[in-house]
């Protein structure tokens, strides 16, 4: 059974390392948390080792950049794993052709900045949509738009075999008070609608396969029952966790209040009732990371 915990400093002496989600637990999307950075310092100071596992779809470069502009301290972190890192990777690889057509917004580009480390990268060039080999899916062109609009595309997409990466299976994030889409919405959709997707973010293994090569260049030898994930994201973050066996801690006051009832903590007959509509497991739940 779930239990509810009070702050993080009651379990994390049970824990070398964390995969913290960033968006509604680290920052809100305007601006950083100051208690969750205040307990990820925290355990950082004990020697705990934090890395944030996000499902952004750009480079952990320009995700430390937005950091820097959300006022979240350098040193309330120690690598960030991205889900774009994961699927940038996998495009440079070929995985869905050479001329790809993009989805996104003009903040999403970086996505095709080079890569280190790789060994012979394609020349990956973007194209419109009936000249290319598949889709570079980032986001949609408006997050406030209903996905749905982009059926006619999807349609045309899937008749010529088109195969779509998703840079970020996130389905919807707050930027504050609003509710906007993701790129998984799309993928979703393209899915239900005969076309292939893949994924690279939580709660799918190649984002961990990479926080845990983040972790070992670090503190080298941690076994899974050392790490913690820490996470708002009920079918992301909590079923990721589940899915690579690591225990998790679900954060109720970010995408899940209303069904959970947070204020300050989740009430503990609505958060029963959530975990169960949701089939999901968490080990700890709290109201806010603090």
């Amino acid at each position: 059974m779930t239990q509810i915990i009070a702050s993080f400093a009651e379990i994390s002496d049970r824990y070398d390392a964390a995969f913290v989600d960033l968006w509604g637990c680290v920052h809100d999307g305007v601006t950083a948390i100051p208690s969750a950075v205040e307990a990820l310092q925290a355990f950082r100071a004990k020697g705990g080792v934090v890395i944030l596992v996000t499902n952004a779809p750009r480079s952990r470069a320009s995700v430390a950049e937005q950091l820097a502009k959300l006022k979240v301290p350098e040193d309330a972190y120690d690598d960030i794993a991205t889900s774009g890192d994961s699927a940038r990777a996998a495009m440079f690889r070929g995985a869905v052709g050479q001329k790809v057509w993009f989805m996104g917004e003009d903040r999403d580009m970086s996505f095709f900045k080079p890569m280190e480390m790789l060994d012979d990268p394609l020349d990956i060039t973007r194209v419109p949509l009936e000249e290319a080999e598949g889709i570079v899916c980032c986001g949609p062109f408006d997050p406030l738009a209903d996905p749905a609009v982009n059926r006619p595309q999807f349609l045309y997409a899937k008749q010529k075999g088109l195969t779509l990466l998703c840079a970020n299976p996130d389905i919807v994030v707050d930027r504050g008070e609003t509710r906007e889409w993701c790129a998984g919405a799309l993928a979703r959709l393209y899915t239900e609608m005969g076309g292939e997707s893949l994924y690279f973010g939580k709660p799918h293994p190649p984002i961990y396969d990479l926080a845990r090569r983040r972790l070992a260049k670090i503190k080298p030898g941690i076994a899974d029952d050392g790490i913690v994930a820490i996470g708002d994201g009920a079918l992301t973050d909590v079923q990721g966790a589940m899915g690579e066996d690591i225990d998790s801690v679900f954060v109720t006051g970010g995408l899940a209040r209303k069904e959970t009832r947070t204020s300050d903590q989740p009430e503990a007959a609505a958060l029963e009732r959530y975990i169960q509509d949701q089939s999901i497991a968490p080990n700890f739940a709290i109201g806010m990371l603090r």
